[in-house]
């Protein structure tokens, strides 16, 4: 089995894969001065709470958008897992990705938009958008040809909300889970669900309009194709509904992701 954890700045996702399924998923809060130690606590209380053994476990990767717990859940997994077949991995531009990173400086790519980007092109093979809903909004563009183009990203959606309500006096905090009554919002509340919703579903057609453009411009998709476009994310299905361009949701896209890269990058034995 593998087990795959990918380190955002909000929440961790941990996700164990059984014959390239995932047969378990686990989402906590980030915590940036967690120690090895206190992860292993944790992860033998999830295993015990479905049944697992960490002895079961012979693969481990994890991607991390906050460098510090890189290497902190690399230490936690060198001491946790005994039965690992190849040594932890952590993704980086350095791995193969089965993707050609055309910007010019790879280093400052962010895992989790890398994986993405990876998981996205195994399941499209075609030119795609790739749009992860976390506390930023990442677009990642991806070539016919499997090459990295780069993207852009935008301030989150709770990072907004929360933006709104401590840096104004009278608006309040609002749950986006109720649709708002109409576009146009005649209440307080409602003019704020309809602000984040619709206008997010906005910046989301918006955004894969121009640069699905640019990309027929600079020759990475043929300018009669059309250009595949995943979403992701904790809030990827809040906001879908809200826009006309996204062909689908995959929940799980980084867990899946960070599979191919360690079967692409590992020794046979994480089944």
């Amino acid at each position: 089995m593998l087990i795959a954890v990918d380190v955002g700045n909000s929440h961790t996702v941990i996700g164990i894969f059984y014959n390239q399924a995932l047969v378990h998923q686990w989402r906590l809060k980030t915590d940036r001065r967690t120690t090895a130690d206190e992860l292993i606590l944790a992860c033998h209380t999830l295993f015990a709470l479905d049944d697992l053994s960490k002895d079961d476990l012979t693969g481990f990767v994890v991607c991390s958008v906050v460098p510090a717990l890189e290497a902190v859940w690399l230490k936690f997994a060198e001491r946790y897992f005994t039965g690992l077949v190849s040594p932890p991995l952590a993704v980086s531009h350095q791995i193969d990705t089965g993707l050609r990173i055309l910007t010019p400086s790879p280093g400052e790519l962010g895992a989790d938009r890398l994986v993405n980007a990876a998981a996205a092109w195994e399941a499209c093979g075609t030119a795609l958008i790739v749009i992860d809903f976390g506390t930023a909004i990442t677009f990642d563009c991806v070539s016919d040809k499997g090459e990295y183009l780069g993207g852009t990203i935008h301030p989150g959606i709770g990072i907004s909300l929360e933006a709104l309500a401590e840096r104004t006096a009278k608006l309040p905090r609002v749950d986006l889970n109720e649709k708002p009554a109409a576009v146009i919002g005649t209440t307080t509340i409602d003019a704020i669900r309809s602000g984040m919703l619709y206008g997010f579903g906005g910046l989301i057609d918006r955004m894969v309009e121009r640069l699905s453009q640019a990309m027929q411009e600079q020759g990475a998709a043929a300018a009669d194709s059309k250009i595949s476009v995943i979403a992701t994310g904790g809030m990827a299905e809040l906001i879908s509904p809200y826009s006309s361009v996204l062909e689908y949701v995959d929940s799980i896209l980084t867990l899946t992701g960070l599979r191919i890269l360690h079967e692409r990058n590992c020794i046979e034995g994480s089944a």
